[in-house]
């Protein structure tokens, strides 16, 4: 087995991260982004869920995933998984479509996998650009291209969506979760809260948000940790400051939704500063 490679760059000019992990057999469990990530399997296949449905990806596919879109993926042919993908926060992607299209909006991707798309060469492209830290506007060039054809073809306007009905006592549970997230917070808080009992609870959120809601809890200190870590926060702090009061299960779970351990990820940030004080 080759050994396992994890890369990951802050493209200071684009302003989006690139991860690219080479020979590895992790599973992630089910979880979300607060970023859109458009990926693809360079070696490997891969076995998606995303928001209660099922997927097989291959090589020639692209990876769609928007803000808050949970999933979980695991390898199906028991070799390793080579993938590369690029994180692009709302605000980046907002003034992309602007640029683009002339039109101040967020879009949404209608399906995570894009089979056999003719972007990928694009994609795989730039991903390369990004990985060898190139400086001049070919990458540029190459990024606005690839998102005015991902958008066009497989997005829609978050805006023209069909709404959803709404759970408003699921949504306040999700929004004290997103402000308290570094307080203990107990079961029974949460189903007074929503007025259900804590089974209704459970079985409604999950049903809901196609997550459970410690999981939902766990992503939401992950994300909160990544920024402090991105401002240059001891791992150690991070992780008590976003409700981890265990060490080793902040850097367990940090690792396993985003393939580094937080000490790694820190030094991604780390470097680029680095590089601007010379």
């Amino acid at each position: 087995m080759k050994q396992e490679e994890r890369t990951v760059i802050f493209d200071v000019e684009l302003g989006i991260e690139a991860y690219c992990f080479k020979g590895i057999m992790q599973k992630f469990p089910n979880h979300f982004h607060e970023h859109y990530v458009i990926g693809f399997v360079e070696m490997g296949q891969r076995r998606l869920s995303c928001k209660n449905r099922e997927y097989t990806i291959n090589q020639g596919d692209i990876i769609l995933f928007n803000p808050m879109d949970n999933h979980t993926c695991e390898q199906t042919d028991n070799k390793t998984l080579d993938y590369r993908c690029l994180n692009i926060t709302p605000e980046i992607m907002r003034s992309l479509t602007r640029e683009i299209f002339g039109k101040d909006y967020l879009p949404r991707f209608t399906a995570p996998v894009a089979y056999g798309s003719e972007q990928v060469a694009l994609l795989i492209e730039l991903h390369c650009l990004i990985m060898e830290e190139r400086t001049d506007f070919e990458k540029e060039e190459i990024f606005y291209f690839l998102m005015k054809q991902l958008i066009e073809e497989y997005a829609e306007p978050m805006l023209e969506a069909e709404p959803e009905i709404i759970d408003v006592e699921i949504e306040k549970i999700c929004s004290y979760l997103e402000s308290h997230y570094g307080e203990r917070i107990s079961l029974d808080e949460l189903a007074k809260l929503a007025n259900k009992n804590k089974y209704s609870l459970l079985r409604t959120f999950t049903r809901e948000k196609g997550i459970t809601p410690y999981r939902y809890l766990e992503t939401v200190r992950v994300n909160r940790a990544k920024k402090l870590l991105e401002q240059g926060m001891e791992p150690i702090e991070a992780g008590l400051q976003t409700g981890f009061s265990d060490q080793s299960h902040f850097t367990n779970f940090f690792k396993g939704l985003i393939g580094l351990t937080p000490g790694q990820y820190r030094e991604i940030f780390n470097a680029e500063k680095n590089k601007g004080a010379k």
